[in-house]
């Protein structure tokens, strides 16, 4: 029988920094020399990554374009960070969600709207509210938002009342 290839074992480091969503992807790339011969610094670690960035432009006084080279950043991602590191402190390294923050068609309006004719009419199923709403709004959104800001609607009217 042929044996398989074995497998790494896992790293609960990298798999805790990839569930915190802090895995530097490009830990690879990073070239600053200190990431490389001290185990102290973990280029896989982003905060760390992103963190001894600013300090070494902060406290050593070094210049920021090489520096961000050297970290595997921007520029413009340096200035980005070193604001958020200011506003937020260690915190503000942490990256941010991707995506949306929510709804950006169904605004209150239209929130307030759909609830105003559910009110009058409960029968009225999403595809329903969805020509009720391009009639009223002139836009387009799918049956299954309606359906998800209804339902958080009704969610929120339970815990108050």
């Amino acid at each position: 029988m042929p044996s398989r290839p074995r497998q790494p074992p896992r790293d609960p480091k990298v798999d805790a920094l990839r569930a915190d969503g802090t895995l530097n992807r490009h830990a690879d790339h990073v070239t600053d020399p200190l990431f490389a011969v001290h185990d102290f610094f973990d280029a896989r670690d982003l905060v760390q990554v992103k963190y001894e960035m600013l300090r070494r432009v902060t406290v050593e006084a070094q210049a920021v374009a090489p520096t961000a080279v050297a970290f595997h950043f921007s520029r413009p991602s340096f200035y980005q960070a070193q604001r958020a590191f200011q506003r937020r402190g260690l915190a503000g390294l942490l990256p941010e969600k991707r995506g949306p923050r929510g709804g950006h068609k169904l605004t209150a309006p239209i929130v307030a709207f759909l609830d105003q004719v559910r009110a009058e009419d409960a029968s009225l199923r999403p595809a329903d509210l969805v020509q009720r709403v391009a009639q009223r709004f002139g836009i387009r959104v799918h049956p299954r938002s309606i359906e998800r800001v209804l339902a958080r609607q009704e969610k929120k009217r339970r815990r108050s009342g």
